[in-house]
């Protein structure tokens, strides 16, 4: 609780998976309304091609941009680690 209170463990790692799922979500659906806009409408193919990307591209970028999240918060822990280690030799130095 005390890593909680003063911010030395970070909680965003465990928010990050739901973040996935929930913008993969968004991306297949607002794919196929763009779709279903598109072949409702004359004219419309560019919008249909675009829900297509949207449902196959869209939970690809979500996914990178979630690793490249919890790749700031691993080198975050890490840094942390790097931290504690030398605060603790420097005591033993003196």
């Amino acid at each position: 609780m005390q890593d909680f209170l003063k911010f030395n463990k970070m909680v965003t790692p465990a928010i990050i998976s739901v973040i996935f799922y929930v913008g993969s979500a968004i991306s297949i659906i607002a794919g196929f309304i763009s779709i279903i806009t598109g072949a409702g409408s004359y004219g419309g193919g560019g919008q249909v091609f675009a829900g297509l990307l949207m449902i196959l591209v869209g939970p690809f970028v979500i996914r990178i941009y979630c690793e490249l999240l919890i790749v700031m918060f691993k080198m975050h822990e890490a840094l942390q680690v790097i931290t504690k280690n030398v605060s603790q030799s420097d005591k033993a130095a003196s």
